[in-house]
């Protein structure tokens, strides 16, 4: 069995680190350079780097910024927010990012993940989906949760690994920031339809909580912020007990 990931989540808002519930109520977390160290020291299996407001904004992700998060770690480094073409990308693989992660962009004209693929191949794209339950069925939303559409989370899934995306990072909306567990249900049959790694977010609030994201929701690779930001759990505890457990994970 491959071993499971750990992965902190830094979202960046005017070059902070921040933290909301549900995609609203942001407070400062804390310098992204500084936490970014921090985490490579600790043990963290990789990074994620996200401008949140990017795509709002209408503007590039912060690649100065980018660089100097580079320069302070050692791990794979996966940064998204506001990427739209070729040339954004190649911007931040130059800056030092090791992977990029598309979400808007992506839905709105999915060739882009094709044509992103063919210049820097799958292993360096990354496709996010923020989803949430809505009647029951989860519908893909844009723009950093603003924007409600009508996609269903498992066909866009299926559509995006048809695509050539080396992996999907599945926030659910509707567990973000409530430290009550992942999405395990939706997780898991997103495992049973494809077969590239899936990354879960939105929920993590117990070590108990990664131990059923990885038995129960198939996940590949847990990804939180909060937790770690707040100095609630440790990546060197949550690693021990996963490992206690059972679950294969990088010490």
């Amino acid at each position: 069995m491959l071993t499971k990931r750990i992965i902190p989540c830094l979202d960046i808002k005017n070059g902070r680190t921040v933290k909301g519930v549900n995609f609203v109520d942001l407070r400062d977390a804390g310098d992204p350079v500084e936490l970014a160290a921090v985490y490579a020291q600790e043990g963290a299996d990789e990074l994620v780097f996200l401008d949140i407001s990017a795509t709002e904004e209408k503007r590039r992700t912060l690649a100065n910024l980018v660089f100097h998060v580079a320069e302070k770690v050692n791990i794979p480094f996966t940064v998204g927010g506001g990427i739209s073409s070729v040339e954004d990308v190649d911007i931040l693989l130059k800056n030092g990012a090791d992977k990029v992660s598309i979400n808007s962009s992506a839905v709105k004209r999915p060739e882009l993940i094709n044509e992103l693929v063919a210049k820097f191949g799958s292993q360096c794209i990354v496709v996010a989906i923020d989803a949430k339950q809505i009647d029951g069925e989860w519908k893909v939303h844009l723009v950093g949760g603003k924007v409600p559409t009508e996609i269903d989370l498992f066909e866009w899934a299926q559509e995006v690994e048809s695509r050539g995306a080396g992996e999907i990072l599945f926030t659910s909306m509707d567990h973000d920031g409530t430290k009550n567990g992942f999405a395990n249900a939706a997780l898991a049959k997103l495992s049973e339809l494809v077969n590239i790694p899936i990354i879960a977010s939105g929920g993590a609030g117990t070590i108990s909580h990664f131990t059923d994201t990885f038995n129960e929701g198939k996940a590949d690779a847990a990804l939180a912020a909060s937790i770690f930001h707040f100095k609630e759990i440790g990546i060197g505890d949550l690693k021990t007990a996963l490992k206690t457990e059972g679950i294969p994970v990088r010490m």
